[in-house]
């Protein structure tokens, strides 16, 4: 089987639509930062704060290469990795890419209180994750799929994604 490839905004479930995708299909998960925090030997506010976003682009890009030359895997990619047109080739090239989204007000409610988020350290997150949101939804356009999660459970995402790519 093809991989499959969730992105999306931080905040839309990838990860959790992700793990639970790859359980129901038997299939292996992989967390794209994680993948990176691993290679790294450090976070991924530490990357941002030590090296800046294209140190960690260039990173996350290597990561996507490494992972798309196996196949049977749903991958968690980060929400800006569609940002790179190269990276989105590569995932439609090796799997299905899907994009996972969700209103920002429900983004902001999803991420609120977590302090891992160095896009968002800013003085009004919400401002920011509608900056961002406008800047990558050409991207997230660009997916086989983009599924709206604003109001629905990670199981449901899951299996909203299961039956698009079955059908």
């Amino acid at each position: 089987m093809r991989n499959i490839y969730l992105t999306g905004f931080m905040g839309t479930g990838k990860t959790s639509a992700a793990r639970e995708i790859a359980g129901m299909l038997g299939l292996k998960f992989i967390d794209l930062d994680e993948l990176i925090v691993k290679k790294e030997g450090r976070s991924i506010n530490d990357v941002f704060a030590q090296d800046g976003e294209p140190y960690f682009r260039k990173a996350e890009k290597e990561a996507l290469r490494e992972v798309s030359q196996a196949n049977s895997q749903v991958v968690s990619c980060g929400g800006g990795i569609v940002i790179d047109p190269e990276n989105i080739a590569i995932m439609k090239q090796s799997g299905r890419f899907i994009a996972l989204t969700a209103c920002p007000e429900v983004i902001f409610e999803r991420i609120k209180k977590e302090t891992q988020r160095p896009l968002l350290n800013t003085a009004d997150p919400l401002a920011k994750i509608n900056e961002l949101l406008t800047i990558r939804k050409p991207y997230y356009d660009q997916a086989e799929f983009v599924i709206d999660t604003s109001d629905i459970s990670v199981q449901e995402a899951a299996e909203k994604v299961i039956k698009l790519i079955n059908d």
